[in-house]
């Protein structure tokens, strides 16, 4: 692992400061008014030094480099250091969109591209700022993935695309404080995705997963899994106890880890592949969708017990994407058929500890939208007939990959598109119906054209 001091921040002062190991709903974590500023997150860059591999199969599967060899390593410096204003991309052409991915909160979104990668802030929307690397000595520039840790200035990046800027098989701790790598983790073969808590690393690959400590690298456990091609994994985010929900042994199979308790729960959640899921950030509620595409289930990560299960519709779909509003009353889900949807979750919330809106989900749980109208028959005819619906809808067009988060503001709805597009809808959580667009914008254009 390239291991090296932090030096002089170009960041402005002003910034505030959040331990890796400081709850996120803590008051310093929520001071700054304004949130297109990252936070300062130094003393992890300060702290990472070489992991040392405890037994052979790990020698085998990863390297990390050491601090004798940082002194070699050639790293990534940055034109102007400055993450709030923009580096000039190498061309005027539009860059091409290799990976997009909300932070933790849901407040930021990053974008890697086949030049490098850019830093969102969802509200208002604003570009924090890019690194172009496109065009330098060190790699083509390609980024296929970029982790955020809430807002702070540390990152992880995956080289890929055509040009990639890093080997396919290496996880890049990125510190944009000093605009450079500050260390990295070596594997045998490609890395699929990566996860980040304010404590650890998650590294999936193809059909293993690493958790690392994050203040030394140090490795804590590996997972063996099901074949995995898209990196499927998450973690909780709450501070303390960590859940961590990746594919099992068998297709359909979910495995949970529940390393507060050293608990391991295997949920056989669909009968054919899994191809999306999503944790809530306290890691008690966990939402699937296989291959099919045509159902969405929501479990109890502690028993393992199905706790609703709602249709998306009656055909084939390929499942982009799942998340879950901050409170969990709401499961917002989007696929290849151009529609997000919008779903009532009727979960106990005062079982799960999950603090809701008082007689929201009362409201909304007769909603016109949630039930279908001929569920009266229910055991008569087949199943179908007695799905619960989505509450709201929003059309995009068909064919491509949009991700969706629930937004800051009440009952709103943000989606990207591969394509750059950015859209904030709200929806009516007691009629149900169209959701109304609030917002359109291209994020990959110049911000003052926002």
């Amino acid at each position: 692992m390239t291991s090296a001091l932090p030096s002089s921040s170009p960041w402005p002062d002003s910034n505030p400061f959040v331990s890796p190991h400081m709850s996120e709903n803590s008051p310093q974590a929520l001071e700054s008014g304004d949130r297109s500023f990252l936070s300062d997150l130094s003393d992890i860059s300060s702290a990472i030094t070489a992991a040392t591999a405890d037994d052979d199969e790990h020698r085998a599967e990863t390297s990390v480099t050491s601090p004798a060899a940082a002194a070699t390593t050639t790293t990534v410096q940055n034109i102007n250091p400055n993450p709030t204003s923009i580096s000039l991309p190498v061309d005027s052409s539009t860059p091409n969109i290799l990976y997009l991915s909300f932070n933790q909160d849901h407040g930021c979104f990053a974008a890697g591209t086949d030049r490098g990668f850019r830093i969102y802030n969802c509200d208002p929307l604003r570009e924090i700022f890019r690194r172009d690397f496109a065009g330098n000595a060190n790699g083509g520039g390609g980024i296929c993935v970029v982790q955020m840790l809430f807002r702070c200035n540390i990152l992880a990046l995956v080289g890929g695309g055509p040009e990639p800027q890093y080997p396919l098989n290496k996880v890049m701790i990125w510190d944009d404080h000093q605009s450079r790598c500050i260390g990295e983790l070596s594997f045998r073969s490609e890395v699929k995705s990566v996860r980040l808590r304010r404590d650890r690393i998650v590294v999936v690959l193809a059909q293993k997963i690493f958790v690392y400590n994050f203040a030394d690298l140090k490795l804590l456990h590996q997972i063996e899994t099901v074949a995995n091609p898209k990196g499927l994994c998450e973690v909780s985010q709450v501070s303390g106890s960590m859940v961590l929900v990746c594919p099992g042994l068998q297709k359909g199979q979910v495995r949970v880890e529940h390393y507060a308790s050293k608990r391991t729960k295997f949920i056989m959640a669909h009968d054919s592949r899994i191809v999306c899921f999503a944790l809530t950030n306290d890691g008690r509620l966990l939402a699937t969708a296989s291959s099919k595409g045509t159902l969405v289930r929501v479990f109890n990560t502690l028993d393992g017990s199905l706790v609703q299960e709602v249709r998306r519709g009656a055909d084939r779909a390929e499942i982009y994407s799942l998340a879950f509003s901050s409170t969990a009353q709401w499961l917002a889900v989007s696929s290849d058929k151009g529609t997000v949807h919008v779903f009532n979750l009727k979960v106990d919330s005062a079982a799960l500890g999950v603090d809701r809106p008082r007689g929201a989900s009362e409201s909304n749980a007769t909603s016109p939208s949630a039930v279908s109208h001929l569920s009266f028959i229910r055991g008569v005819l087949p199943k179908y007939f007695s799905s619960e619906w989505s509450v709201a809808q929003f059309r995009l067009p068909e064919g491509l990959q949009h991700i969706v988060a629930f937004g800051h503001q009440k009952n709103t709805v943000v989606i990207l598109g591969m394509d750059g597009s950015f859209y904030r809808c709200q929806f009516d959580a007691a009629a149900g119906g169209e959701m109304t667009l609030l917002e359109h914008h291209s994020f990959l254009k110049p911000e003052e054209n926002f």
